[in-house]
């Protein structure tokens, strides 16, 4: 401990395991009736719930709705806006640079270490300049807008070539994420072609993925059931096969096919953070190696989780760790929070173990799959599982009734083909909105 009369605990991220993280550590304190000063360093002043932005491509959610806000979220958390540059252990401090541009040093006593994820790319010809993610609100507005303007100016073209090009959307990545994208961007296309009087059919999906089958996540028999769901909604999908290159108007598939495009998304997966790399602390798979009590070794003052730290699966024999999903990191801000007070001498330490709930994918109109405590849903009663999920899993009311109100909508009014263009070509590159640096030849 430093010579503050207050212990200070720092939190590096605002997403779904810092801002847990950050709440616990308050209602510990104030529990145990002790003073700890808790701040939380963020790039964003708001929580994004990643789960609901394939709805906000697809049109059927604002992007306010999915953004919880941290200054009135977290009462008694200091809430400091900036990108955290690097981390000097030995001196207990972190250096960051404010949305403005100015330097700050922040001092600590405990470091929580939550920076989350972001896309992973790889070293494709023309990836990074062609193609778009799906992990910010930024990227999931260029998505709509972009699908909105292609068809609009589609419309007006005379070259079929160029039609062909602007009607075609390629989604690469067919786990939960890349199916709930494909199926709503395909309810957003629908929609376009109603109101705007041509056949929805000329709208062409094509979903790539290199695993022999569409979300494995949810086991092979709901696997099977999407796979049929997808291909019924005209999306043309083409398991073990990715991406060779990508250009400003088409791409080329390993199979060696040519697809013309002007719209590509890559949603195949996510990497920790960028900061990891800059600790010089051990790592597993790229994310920051940590001990049951999410502790890093040798460092019994420094915590991670999320989707950053590579935590022991204790509920699992092969050694694996925890995948980077939302459900884990609310559970492990709970435990980061716990752990962390303990070892200031605030209540005792638990290792993280947690209880698989299964997982909810909602894939547009009328169909989803879930598989909640191990029962096997899909249809109806999976869709309305799953928006039940999301309507409870949203850490503030506001959130909770407005995206109920727009799902409400949507069931009695279509959904608004609204293109704003607030958000450019430039600021939707990965190395714009995610911060992402150029990929090292590292392959597929």
């Amino acid at each position: 401990m430093t010579e503050r009369s207050v212990p200070r605990i720092v939190v590096v991220g605002g997403g779904f395991a810092g801002f847990e993280c950050a709440r616990h550590l308050v209602r510990g304190a104030r529990k145990a009736g002790v003073d700890v000063s808790v701040t939380l360093v963020s790039a964003d002043d708001y929580m994004l719930y990643t789960p609901l932005l394939p709805e906000v491509a697809g049109g059927l959610l604002d992007p306010r709705f999915v953004a919880v806000p941290l200054a009135n979220s977290l009462p008694g958390v200091d809430l400091v806006t900036g990108r955290v540059d690097g981390v000097d252990l030995e001196a207990r401090s972190l250096h960051l640079t404010s949305r403005s541009g100015e330097t700050e040093t922040l001092g600590w006593d405990r470091l929580v270490l939550t920076p989350g994820s972001v896309t992973r790319l790889f070293d494709i010809p023309g990836l990074a300049d062609h193609a778009r993610g799906l992990k910010t609100t930024t990227e999931a507005l260029y998505l709509r807008d972009q699908l909105i303007g292609q068809l609009e100016l589609a419309g007006r073209e005379t070259d079929s070539e160029v039609i062909r090009q602007r009607r075609t959307v390629v989604v690469v990545g067919a786990s939960y994420a890349g199916a709930e994208l494909v199926s709503q961007m395909r309810a957003l296309a629908d929609e376009v072609a109603r109101q705007r009087g041509f056949d929805p059919t000329e709208v062409r999906f094509v979903l790539l993925d290199t695993s022999a089958q569409v979300m494995p996540e949810v086991g092979d028999k709901l696997s099977g059931k999407v796979l049929d769901v997808l291909r019924r909604r005209g999306i043309d999908v083409r398991l073990e096969t990715t991406l060779e290159s990508v250009a400003d108007d088409h791409v080329v598939l390993t199979d060696g096919t040519t697809v013309p495009t002007r719209t590509v998304v890559w949603v195949a997966g996510v990497t920790a953070s960028p900061l990891i790399e800059t600790l010089g602390l051990p790592t597993e798979g790229g994310r920051l190696k940590v001990r049951p009590d999410l502790t890093v070794p040798g460092r019994a003052d420094v915590f991670a989780g999320g989707d950053a730290a590579a935590v022991p699966d204790l509920t699992a024999d092969s050694g694996d760790v925890t995948p980077p999903t939302a459900q884990h990191a609310v559970r492990q801000g709970k435990a980061l929070a716990r752990n962390a007070l303990a070892s200031i001498g605030i209540g005792t330490a638990k290792a993280y173990r947690h209880r698989n709930l299964g997982l909810v994918v909602d894939l547009g109109p009328g169909f989803a799959v879930a598989n909640p405590m191990g029962v096997y849903l899909s249809g109806l009663p999976a869709k309305a599982v799953a928006r039940a999920y999301h309507l409870l899993a949203l850490p503030r009311g506001v959130n909770r009734w407005a995206v109920g109100l727009a799902y409400l909508t949507d069931v009695v009014a279509p959904r608004s083909l609204v293109s704003f263009g607030l958000v450019s070509d430039d600021e939707a590159r990965f190395s714009a909105s995610q911060a992402i640096p150029t990929p090292s030849s590292n392959g597929p």
